[in-house]
């Protein structure tokens, strides 16, 4: 069993940045890819990045990529979401999620530890 908490939303002009992070439960934290989805007011939950468990190779969706770096310390049971250039349609909770052994997916159905989301506001 795995524990997922986030932190790090909040309140941010377009243009900031923001870090979310994902502190994770449980000793076989290496063994799990980690990834983050959003879900905007009246959308469905979208994919937005992830980071595999062996090699850390990271995948993002194509709204977010070049603005958005996951990254992971294992050390810290911790994956990180560093958000830069923020626009208001960025606005949603985050939410992270982990799976055991799958490398990169971009589909919800293949996680199966998911956190409670954080919320990302961002005003123009």
């Amino acid at each position: 069993q795995v524990q997922l908490v986030e932190a790090g939303g909040g309140l941010v002009l377009a243009g900031g940045s923001l870090r979310l992070s994902c502190a994770a439960s449980g000793r076989t934290f290496t063994t799990y890819t980690m990834a983050w989805f959003r879900q905007a007011p009246g959308k469905e939950r979208e994919f937005v990045a992830a980071i595999t468990w062996s090699h850390h190779n990271t995948y993002y969706a194509d709204s977010v990529k070049g603005r958005f770096t996951a990254s992971r310390d294992n050390a810290k049971n911790t994956v990180y979401l560093q958000m830069n250039s923020l626009k208001p349609e960025d606005t949603a909770i985050y939410y992270c999620a982990a799976v055991q052994y799958v490398s990169g997916s971009s589909s919800e159905r293949d996680y199966n530890y998911w956190g409670q989301g954080t919320q990302v506001t961002v005003s123009s």
